[in-house]
Protein backbone atom coordinates (compact mmCIF):
# COMPACT_ATOMS: atom_id res chain seq x y z
CA UNK A 1 0.00 0.00 0.00
CA UNK A 2 2.81 2.39 0.90
CA UNK A 3 4.59 1.88 -2.46
CA UNK A 4 1.39 2.14 -4.50
CA UNK A 5 0.34 5.52 -3.09
CA UNK A 6 3.40 7.43 -4.36
CA UNK A 7 3.05 5.64 -7.71
CA UNK A 8 -0.61 6.72 -7.97
CA UNK A 9 0.21 10.31 -6.95
CA UNK A 10 3.00 10.68 -9.50
CA UNK A 11 0.72 11.10 -12.58
CA UNK A 12 -1.42 13.66 -10.75
CA UNK A 13 1.69 15.55 -9.76
CA UNK A 14 2.93 15.56 -13.37
CA UNK A 15 -0.43 16.94 -14.55
CA UNK A 16 -0.33 19.68 -11.92
CA UNK A 17 3.24 20.54 -12.92
CA UNK A 18 2.25 20.68 -16.58
CA UNK A 19 -0.73 22.88 -15.75
CA UNK A 20 1.51 25.25 -13.80
CA UNK A 21 3.95 25.49 -16.72
CA UNK A 22 1.14 26.25 -19.16
CA UNK A 23 -0.26 28.84 -16.77
CA UNK A 24 3.06 30.66 -16.43
CA UNK A 25 3.69 30.62 -20.19
CA UNK A 26 0.14 31.82 -20.77
CA UNK A 27 0.64 34.69 -18.33
CA UNK A 28 3.82 35.65 -20.15
CA UNK A 29 1.94 35.85 -23.45
CA UNK A 30 -0.84 37.89 -21.84
CA UNK A 31 1.66 40.31 -20.27
CA UNK A 32 3.40 40.79 -23.63
CA UNK A 33 0.04 41.47 -25.30
CA UNK A 34 -0.90 44.00 -22.61
CA UNK A 35 2.45 45.75 -22.99
CA UNK A 36 2.01 46.03 -26.76
CA UNK A 37 -1.57 47.24 -26.29
CA UNK A 38 -0.35 50.01 -24.00
CA UNK A 39 2.21 51.04 -26.62
CA UNK A 40 -0.61 51.29 -29.15
CA UNK A 41 -2.62 53.36 -26.68
CA UNK A 42 0.47 55.55 -26.20
CA UNK A 43 0.62 56.26 -29.94
CA UNK A 44 -3.13 57.02 -30.01
CA UNK A 45 -2.93 59.33 -26.98
CA UNK A 46 0.06 61.23 -28.34
CA UNK A 47 -1.71 61.61 -31.70
CA UNK A 48 -4.81 62.93 -29.89
CA UNK A 49 -2.77 65.42 -27.87
CA UNK A 50 -1.03 66.68 -31.03
CA UNK A 51 -4.33 66.92 -32.93
CA UNK A 52 -6.09 68.84 -30.14
CA UNK A 53 -3.16 71.25 -29.78
CA UNK A 54 -3.08 71.94 -33.53
CA UNK A 55 -6.83 72.42 -33.86
CA UNK A 56 -7.17 74.62 -30.80
CA UNK A 57 -4.58 76.96 -32.35
CA UNK A 58 -6.50 77.17 -35.63
CA UNK A 59 -9.12 79.72 -36.64
CA UNK A 60 -12.78 78.72 -36.16
CA UNK A 61 -14.38 77.01 -39.15
CA UNK A 62 -17.96 76.98 -40.34
CA UNK A 63 -19.66 73.63 -40.73
CA UNK A 64 -19.95 72.37 -44.31
CA UNK A 65 -23.20 72.85 -46.21
CA UNK A 66 -26.02 70.48 -45.24
CA UNK A 67 -25.93 68.87 -48.69
CA UNK A 68 -22.41 67.60 -47.89
CA UNK A 69 -23.11 66.25 -44.40
CA UNK A 70 -23.51 62.64 -45.54
CA UNK A 71 -20.07 62.74 -47.16
CA UNK A 72 -18.07 64.70 -44.59
CA UNK A 73 -15.33 63.04 -42.58
CA UNK A 74 -16.59 64.40 -39.28
CA UNK A 75 -13.46 63.27 -37.42
CA UNK A 76 -11.92 66.36 -39.01
CA UNK A 77 -14.16 68.51 -36.80
CA UNK A 78 -13.50 66.78 -33.47
CA UNK A 79 -11.95 69.39 -31.12
CA UNK A 80 -12.16 71.96 -33.91
CA UNK A 81 -13.31 75.51 -33.04
CA UNK A 82 -16.36 76.31 -35.14
CA UNK A 83 -18.62 79.32 -35.70
CA UNK A 84 -22.39 78.86 -36.03
CA UNK A 85 -25.16 81.28 -36.92
CA UNK A 86 -28.78 80.49 -36.14
CA UNK A 87 -31.21 80.29 -33.23
CA UNK A 88 -31.85 78.00 -30.27
CA UNK A 89 -34.79 75.62 -29.95
CA UNK A 90 -34.89 75.73 -26.17
CA UNK A 91 -38.16 73.81 -26.00
CA UNK A 92 -36.18 70.72 -27.04
CA UNK A 93 -33.46 71.09 -24.38
CA UNK A 94 -32.25 67.81 -22.85
CA UNK A 95 -30.25 67.52 -19.62
CA UNK A 96 -27.45 64.96 -19.66
CA UNK A 97 -26.32 63.71 -16.27
CA UNK A 98 -22.63 64.05 -15.45
CA UNK A 99 -20.28 64.51 -12.52
CA UNK A 100 -17.79 67.31 -13.00
CA UNK A 101 -14.69 66.51 -10.96
CA UNK A 102 -12.09 68.90 -12.39
CA UNK A 103 -14.00 72.05 -13.33
CA UNK A 104 -12.58 75.14 -14.97
CA UNK A 105 -15.32 77.20 -13.32
CA UNK A 106 -16.80 77.53 -9.84
CA UNK A 107 -19.37 74.72 -9.95
CA UNK A 108 -18.61 71.00 -9.78
CA UNK A 109 -19.96 67.68 -8.58
CA UNK A 110 -23.10 65.85 -9.78
CA UNK A 111 -25.12 67.81 -12.29
CA UNK A 112 -26.11 68.08 -15.93
CA UNK A 113 -24.96 69.25 -19.33
CA UNK A 114 -27.58 71.55 -20.83
CA UNK A 115 -27.91 70.30 -24.41
CA UNK A 116 -30.04 72.51 -26.68
CA UNK A 117 -30.60 72.12 -30.43
CA UNK A 118 -29.51 75.06 -32.56
CA UNK A 119 -31.16 75.64 -35.92
CA UNK A 120 -28.60 76.87 -38.41
CA UNK A 121 -29.38 79.68 -40.83
CA UNK A 122 -27.82 77.54 -43.55
CA UNK A 123 -30.12 74.61 -42.68
CA UNK A 124 -29.88 71.66 -40.34
CA UNK A 125 -29.50 71.38 -36.58
CA UNK A 126 -26.58 71.04 -34.18
CA UNK A 127 -26.84 70.31 -30.46
CA UNK A 128 -25.01 72.91 -28.40
CA UNK A 129 -23.70 72.09 -24.96
CA UNK A 130 -24.47 75.33 -23.14
CA UNK A 131 -22.51 74.11 -20.12
CA UNK A 132 -22.79 72.49 -16.71
CA UNK A 133 -25.43 73.10 -14.03
CA UNK A 134 -25.39 71.46 -10.57
CA UNK A 135 -28.23 69.16 -9.53
CA UNK A 136 -29.71 71.84 -7.29
CA UNK A 137 -30.26 74.07 -10.35
CA UNK A 138 -31.85 71.40 -12.53
CA UNK A 139 -35.42 72.73 -12.42
CA UNK A 140 -34.38 76.13 -13.78
CA UNK A 141 -32.94 74.61 -16.98
CA UNK A 142 -35.35 71.81 -17.90
CA UNK A 143 -36.91 74.08 -20.53
CA UNK A 144 -33.78 76.02 -21.31
CA UNK A 145 -33.81 78.47 -18.41
CA UNK A 146 -32.90 82.10 -18.94
CA UNK A 147 -31.52 81.42 -22.38
CA UNK A 148 -30.49 83.69 -25.26
CA UNK A 149 -33.05 84.01 -28.03
CA UNK A 150 -33.16 85.36 -31.54
CA UNK A 151 -30.54 85.06 -34.25
CA UNK A 152 -27.09 84.46 -32.78
CA UNK A 153 -23.55 83.89 -33.98
CA UNK A 154 -21.68 81.64 -31.57
CA UNK A 155 -18.23 80.08 -31.44
CA UNK A 156 -17.46 76.84 -29.63
CA UNK A 157 -15.56 73.57 -29.81
CA UNK A 158 -17.03 70.76 -31.89
CA UNK A 159 -17.01 67.24 -30.46
CA UNK A 160 -18.03 63.98 -32.07
CA UNK A 161 -21.30 62.57 -30.78
CA UNK A 162 -20.76 60.16 -27.91
CA UNK A 163 -21.95 56.56 -28.21
CA UNK A 164 -24.19 54.87 -25.68
CA UNK A 165 -22.66 51.66 -24.34
CA UNK A 166 -24.31 48.37 -23.48
CA UNK A 167 -24.54 49.47 -19.83
CA UNK A 168 -25.85 52.99 -20.53
CA UNK A 169 -29.29 53.42 -18.89
CA UNK A 170 -32.27 54.14 -21.10
CA UNK A 171 -33.31 57.71 -21.75
CA UNK A 172 -35.57 59.16 -19.06
CA UNK A 173 -38.13 60.81 -21.34
CA UNK A 174 -40.47 61.83 -18.51
CA UNK A 175 -37.74 64.07 -17.07
CA UNK A 176 -36.21 64.87 -20.49
CA UNK A 177 -32.91 63.52 -19.23
CA UNK A 178 -30.20 61.32 -20.68
CA UNK A 179 -26.89 59.83 -19.62
CA UNK A 180 -24.70 60.31 -22.69
CA UNK A 181 -24.22 63.09 -25.24
CA UNK A 182 -25.44 60.95 -28.11
CA UNK A 183 -27.08 63.48 -30.42
CA UNK A 184 -29.38 60.92 -32.05
CA UNK A 185 -30.72 59.89 -28.65
CA UNK A 186 -31.15 63.52 -27.64
CA UNK A 187 -33.09 64.31 -30.82
CA UNK A 188 -35.58 61.52 -30.08
CA UNK A 189 -36.75 63.46 -27.02
CA UNK A 190 -37.79 66.46 -29.11
CA UNK A 191 -41.34 66.96 -30.31
CA UNK A 192 -39.89 68.85 -33.29
CA UNK A 193 -38.22 67.35 -36.33
CA UNK A 194 -34.51 68.01 -35.91
CA UNK A 195 -33.38 66.65 -39.25
CA UNK A 196 -30.90 66.88 -40.74
CA UNK A 197 -28.87 66.67 -37.53
CA UNK A 198 -25.08 67.05 -37.47
CA UNK A 199 -23.26 64.09 -35.85
CA UNK A 200 -21.33 66.50 -33.62
CA UNK A 201 -22.24 68.71 -30.70
CA UNK A 202 -20.56 71.99 -29.83
CA UNK A 203 -19.28 72.98 -26.39
CA UNK A 204 -19.84 76.67 -25.74
CA UNK A 205 -17.20 78.77 -23.96
CA UNK A 206 -17.36 80.05 -20.39
CA UNK A 207 -19.50 83.07 -19.63
CA UNK A 208 -19.30 85.41 -16.66
CA UNK A 209 -17.71 84.07 -13.47
CA UNK A 210 -20.22 81.89 -11.61
CA UNK A 211 -22.88 82.17 -14.34
CA UNK A 212 -24.95 79.12 -15.22
CA UNK A 213 -24.80 77.13 -17.38
CA UNK A 214 -21.05 76.93 -16.80
CA UNK A 215 -19.43 76.69 -20.22
CA UNK A 216 -15.78 76.22 -21.10
CA UNK A 217 -15.59 72.71 -19.64
CA UNK A 218 -14.23 70.87 -22.68
CA UNK A 219 -11.45 68.52 -21.57
CA UNK A 220 -8.35 69.60 -23.50
CA UNK A 221 -5.58 68.05 -21.38
CA UNK A 222 -5.09 64.31 -21.14
CA UNK A 223 -3.13 62.07 -18.80
CA UNK A 224 -0.56 59.95 -20.61
CA UNK A 225 0.61 57.08 -18.39
CA UNK A 226 0.66 54.43 -21.10
CA UNK A 227 4.46 54.17 -21.33
CA UNK A 228 4.66 53.45 -17.60
CA UNK A 229 1.91 50.84 -17.91
CA UNK A 230 3.71 49.24 -20.87
CA UNK A 231 6.98 49.01 -18.92
CA UNK A 232 5.11 47.41 -16.01
CA UNK A 233 3.52 44.73 -18.22
CA UNK A 234 6.78 44.01 -20.03
CA UNK A 235 8.45 43.72 -16.61
CA UNK A 236 5.89 41.08 -15.61
CA UNK A 237 6.51 39.33 -18.94
CA UNK A 238 10.23 39.16 -18.08
CA UNK A 239 9.79 38.08 -14.46
CA UNK A 240 7.23 35.32 -15.10
CA UNK A 241 9.45 33.03 -17.23
CA UNK A 242 12.37 33.65 -14.84
CA UNK A 243 10.21 32.47 -11.95
CA UNK A 244 9.20 29.46 -14.02
CA UNK A 245 12.84 28.67 -14.71
CA UNK A 246 13.69 28.87 -11.01
CA UNK A 247 10.77 26.56 -10.22
CA UNK A 248 11.82 24.04 -12.90
CA UNK A 249 15.39 23.95 -11.55
CA UNK A 250 14.03 23.41 -8.03
CA UNK A 251 11.85 20.54 -9.28
CA UNK A 252 14.83 19.02 -11.03
CA UNK A 253 16.94 19.15 -7.89
CA UNK A 254 14.10 17.67 -5.84
CA UNK A 255 13.88 14.66 -8.18
CA UNK A 256 17.62 13.97 -7.72
CA UNK A 257 17.30 13.77 -3.96
CA UNK A 258 17.20 10.04 -2.98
Amino acid sequence: MTDRQPQAAAPRRRWWNLLFIVLMLGLTVIFLWLGNWQLQRLDEKQALIATVAARMDSAPLRLPPVAEWDFVGWERYDYQPVTLTGSFRHDSTVLVFTSLSAPNGRHSGPGYWVMAPFELDAGGFVFLNRGFVPQSSRAAFVDGGAAPTGRLTLTGIARLSEEAGSFTPDTDSTRRMDWVRDVERLALQSDADLTPLAPVFVDLPAGDEGALPQGGETVLTFTDNHLGYAITWFGFALITPLLLLVWLLAQRRARKVP
